[in-house]
């Protein structure tokens, strides 16, 4: 400063001085001007040119259900034209729709996906994504935000022309029928696969607590649980795109009703103003589509980046686009005007019942998914004499009972499953106690003359004849089906032999059980299960012991009833077995 003193007070004094000062000045302050202009025409054309932030940009990469994507894509432009910054570098944030199993399974490596899982933030429809993540691969990186950016609950959804107000179902267990093969009653009820939806699963673990607190007894839950998942199976649609045009009735004359979210009902009715759906709700509760906000990276920039995004989806103003999409606010709010009444939409929230646990998660998809695999099924219908004793109080006798029920059954099995079918007694084939009606083929193949296989295995039950003077060769039989189950197992299926008897077995100088068990011991394997499952009926069965020895070797299930006409229910009960065997093994993994 010195200096600067020293030279300014070698400059002439006086009026001449103070004029040069000025001027310096005012020239000074143009110079600045100009630099202040340089810089804001500068810093225009940089902002203008790079979005605002350049190189320096935190890019966020957010994958989100793609319900959310136009409303989150419009929030990103909003949310990328304010220049938010973390440590002066601005946030960029870009909106991806993605499905959300297809994230879950790209984290998990346990299902089906089309990649382009990779996220910073990840938005699914639903927290149950996170738990299955969460349960099937523990190192991932999920963290949770406690922020449910919308909600929704699920509903029934029908054509409002098949509406009928006095006809709804008022719980879960009305909705999906829950009785024996060909005892169904009522409307068909559909929903998108679990393995791949929310909606899906949400609805398999509302149906499974409803019945677990109806069921007096493990045995009942299972069969009805059993029968309602073969009921689902039937018509689960492959994706939303499906179960809208199944609910509008695309696929078939009698729409079904479909189990969707309420803003799902909301979009198919802005798609579809000229025949609408109606969303009906049910007495016991709902399960919510909470839409989490999760944050998938441990980088300090990209998280504290996340957070800023976080603030700004919270917004008021933000809440009020998704209400106006017909979600409902984390308060369970909706927009009247959107959700109309006249529409069939309630302003008031539904019951919220709690949210399913990983491993009840981790159970439902892996039950729905065993139960999806296609089965592969040998059945043999007894023939004997004694088959033509008459069924008290039916005037039927126990072959076209045991025919009827057997066919009943049989559309409990998907058109992919296999099925094959033989008549046992004594000497029915020259020597053999056995004989084939229809080989082990998939139920939809066709015959030279064009029969499906399904349609020729239940002509072939009509059409049995019971003979009058054969015994029950019931021990050979086993062993000849187990040997033929064996030779051609297919190990991407569910094999089974499936025995309808109604006596002990009856062959005088034929195998014994011990012998029938050793045979059976030397041909199991353990990675190749053949389960046999023995429905014994009527009053001539005396004995229920040795069949449960060959079920107990075989890893199947024997039944005794002494009315043939609880066979439809038993079916149930027999292939309920892998649910049982669910429970057993997750019992064993926890000990």
């Amino acid at each position: 400063m010195g200096r600067h003193r020293g030279r300014y007070a070698e400059e002439p004094s006086g009026r001449s001085r103070r004029r040069r000062g000025r001027g310096g000045a005012f020239i000074a302050l143009a110079a600045a001007m100009v630099i202040v202009v340089v810089l804001a025409v500068a810093g225009v054309y940089m902002f203008g040119n790079s979005d605002g932030c350049g190189r320096s940009d935190i890019e966020l990469d957010i994958a989100v259900s793609p319900e959310l994507g136009p409303v989150l894509t419009d929030v990103a432009s909003d949310f990328n034209a304010e220049d938010h910054n973390v440590d002066g570098s601005c946030v960029r944030a870009e909106v991806r729709q993605v499905d959300s199993a297809n994230v879950a399974y790209g984290i998990t490596g346990s299902g089906a996906t089309m990649g382009d899982t990779d996220s910073d933030v990840w938005i699914p429809d639903s927290s149950m994504w996170t738990r299955l993540v969460q349960s099937q691969a523990g190192d991932a990186v999920i963290t949770e935000t406690g922020t449910s950016v919308a909600r929704t609950p699920l509903v029934l959804a029908e054509l409002a022309e098949f509406s009928e107000a006095d006809d709804e179902p008022t719980t879960w267990t009305d909705v999906v029928p829950t009785a024996a093969p060909g005892e169904e009653s009522g409307r068909t009820v559909r929903v998108v696969d679990p393995v791949r939806s929310s909606s899906g699963l949400g609805t398999l673990y509302l149906l499974q607590a409803a019945l677990e607190e109806s069921s007096p007894d493990a045995d009942t839950f299972n069969a009805h649980m059993t029968a309602a998942l073969q009921s689902l199976h039937k018509g689960a649609s492959a994706d939303e795109d499906a179960a809208f045009l199944a609910l509008s009735g695309g696929e078939e004359t009698s729409p079904p009703v479909m189990v969707m979210s309420e803003q799902a009902v909301w979009r198919y009715n802005a798609a579809h103003g000229d025949n609408p759906a109606q969303p009906g709700y049910l007495d016991d509760g709902t399960y919510f589509l909470d839409f989490p906000y999760i944050v998938r990276s441990e980088d300090a920039d990209i998280t504290r980046a996340a957070e800023v995004f976080r603030t700004a989806v919270r917004s008021d103003e933000v809440q009020q686009r998704l209400l106006e999409e017909g979600f409902r606010g984390p308060e369970g709010q909706a927009d009247s005007s959107v959700l109309a009444e006249d529409a069939g939409f309630v302003e008031e929230e539904p019951a919220e019942l709690s949210a399913p646990s990983e491993t009840s998660i981790t159970d439902l998809t892996r039950t729905w998914t065993q139960m999806k695999m296609d089965s592969r099924v040998l059945t043999i219908v007894d023939v004997s004499g004694s088959m033509l004793a008459e069924v008290p109080g039916t005037g039927l006798t126990r072959m076209q009972v045991a025919g009827a029920a057997s066919g009943e059954g049989l559309q409990m099995f998907s058109e992919s499953s296999e099925l094959g079918l033989w008549e046992f007694s004594t000497n029915v084939n020259d020597d053999l106690h056995y004989q084939e009606l229809a080989p082990v083929r998939e139920l939809q193949a066709t015959d030279e003359s064009g029969n499906t296989h399904r349609d020729v295995i239940g002509s072939s039950l009509e059409n049995m004849q019971p003979r009058p003077q054969g015994d029950t060769a019931l021990y050979e039989t086993y062993l000849a089906a187990y040997q033929e189950m064996s030779t051609n197992y297919q190990p991407d299926r569910t094999n089974v032999i499936l025995m309808l008897t109604d006596g002990d077995n009856d062959d005088p100088g034929g195998m014994e059980l011990e012998a029938l068990l050793e045979q059976i011991n030397e041909l199991s394997s353990p990675s190749r299960p053949i389960p046999i499952i023995t429905i014994a009926f009527g009053p001539d069965v005396q004995h229920l012991e040795p069949l449960q020895q060959i079920a107990a070797a075989t890893g199947g299930a024997a039944y005794m009833t002494e009315d043939p006409t609880e066979i439809g229910e038993i079916f149930l009960q027999a292939f309920s077995l892998r649910i049982a065997e669910d429970e057993e093994n997750e019992e064993e993994d926890e000990e």
